[in-house]
């Protein structure tokens, strides 16, 4: 789950990209209006997280034009703004909640967990492929009743594999996918975490579900399935 967060107070900024980013989620953090505006015209997101006061373009504006443009991504609205007109102002604006700042980070979890429902990439709590399960709220994968803990980025990895199952992936989709806006992978970061992967799943039997397609890329697909 890919979500934007747009707020410009770093302070603020950092640790709520780095929860969300420990939960398992890919977060792009940008600090202005303009930025986030740019971004919207060149991604599509599960999420959108945006501070009400922002340098340029405001968030509340910002929800209103991603609305006008039909967009039906959930939006939460993050601000000090805390009087019942004001929510009323960001709701009809289009937000789909409202938190107040300074955010409990366990609330933030469960209002993402929440809107994230609500997303047209929703599939469930749960992916499968076979008899292969991937836990998105706990970073586990099972199989044969066998659990394992993933880090964050290897269940992102997992999660990207599953729901692109049987394609050919290439290392730049994969790259785009997972790595936050304006980072930039290490050379070799991709071939590193799929090994790391393949080693966690070795532990439930599933090593070799993840093909290498030499020359082109990875694709996962479970022995003798269609699914």
């Amino acid at each position: 789950m890919r979500i934007l967060l747009v707020e410009d107070d770093r302070e603020q900024i950092e640790p709520l990209q780095g929860v969300l980013s420990e939960a398992g989620y890919i977060v792009d953090g940008v600090e202005d209006g303009e930025t986030a505006q740019w971004l919207l015209s060149k991604k599509e997101y599960d999420l959108l997280i945006l501070d009400w006061m922002l340098p340029t373009i405001s968030g509340l504006s910002l929800c209103r034009q991603y609305r006008l443009l039909g967009k039906t991504t959930p939006v939460l609205m993050l601000t000090a703004k805390d009087t019942t007109p004001d929510k009323v102002t960001g709701l009809d604006a289009g937000a789909d909640d409202y938190l107040v700042k300074p955010a409990d980070l366990v609330e933030l979890l469960a209002r993402v967990r929440a809107l994230g429902r609500r997303s047209p990439q929703w599939v469930g709590d749960v992916l499968r492929v076979a008899d292969l399960q991937l836990h998105l709220y706990n970073l586990t994968v099972e199989r044969n009743q066998t659990s394992v803990d993933l880090s964050p980025r290897e269940a992102q990895l997992l999660e990207y594999l599953m729901r692109h199952r049987n394609q050919i992936l290439t290392r730049e989709l994969i790259e785009e996918a997972l790595w936050e806006w304006g980072s930039e992978p290490e050379s070799n970061a991709l071939t590193v975490l799929v090994r790391k992967l393949r080693h966690r799943l070795q532990l439930v039997g599933a090593a070799d579900w993840i093909k290498t397609v030499y020359g082109m890329g990875y694709s996962l697909k479970a022995p003798d399935s269609k699914t």
